[in-house]
């Protein structure tokens, strides 16, 4: 009937009770959570491969990780079990999409930082909700969301230009430039996420302590 909540009621639920939709709108943010958590097990995981394949020690990669001992001799024994790749290549200046990804990303990031830094109030940089959202796993690193992302930086860096360092703007245009003609796929067998991550971090070091 016209004007009648049309909500579908759990079978078998006792009038008033919690309805489906509400149920899924209540759970929507708690999913999210644990949809990001999971990710970011299983990045921590492929993440312990490359320290291996780096050769550092279990106590080393137990700090990194804030994991106890035994549950990183765990990773180790399972992946030196098979015969281990060559180390992945840590330079900076690599083409394919997931890579500059993670440096647009890493970028982004320490906008973010800046911004709020100088003006000490948390959103203020255009891109710091994209960059949040990536956090909690919101976001995923679509075409369309990475084409958002390079105009949020780019506002970010038009307008605050030259409150920012000059380093955060020759990044972005060598970041955008690979971009725009990316090699889609790398001579890796490392996962995208896990070279996301990698580039992420070592850009905003990059930009943190430039040589």
């Amino acid at each position: 009937m016209a004007g009648e909540e049309s909500e579908r009621h759990i079978p078998g639920a006792p009038a008033g009770a919690l309805t489906e939709e509400q149920a899924e709108r209540m759970l929507a943010s708690v999913n999210e959570v644990i949809r990001a958590g999971e990710e970011m097990r299983a990045l921590r995981a492929e993440m312990i491969k490359v320290f291996v394949r780096l050769g550092w020690t279990q106590d080393r990669i137990a700090r990194l990780t804030e994991m106890s001992q035994p549950a990183v001799s765990k990773h180790v024994a399972k992946y030196k079990q098979d015969e281990p790749p060559p180390p992945p290549d840590l330079s900076l200046d690599q083409h394919d999409a997931p890579w500059l990804e993670g440096r647009l990303w890493g970028l982004a990031e320490e906008i973010v930082e800046a911004v709020e830094a100088v003006e000490a109030s948390k959103g203020v940089a255009h891109c710091a909700r994209h960059v949040h959202a990536v956090a909690r796993g919101k976001k995923r690193f679509t075409p369309q969301h990475v084409d958002e992302l390079r105009r949020l930086v780019e506002e970010d860096l038009r307008r605050r230009d030259p409150g920012l360092p000059r380093g955060f703007r020759d990044a972005y245009d060598r970041i955008s430039r690979g971009l725009d003609v990316p090699v889609r796929t790398a001579a890796t067998t490392t996962p995208a996420s896990v070279r996301r991550a990698l580039a992420c971090q070592i850009q905003r070091d990059v930009l943190r302590h430039p040589s």
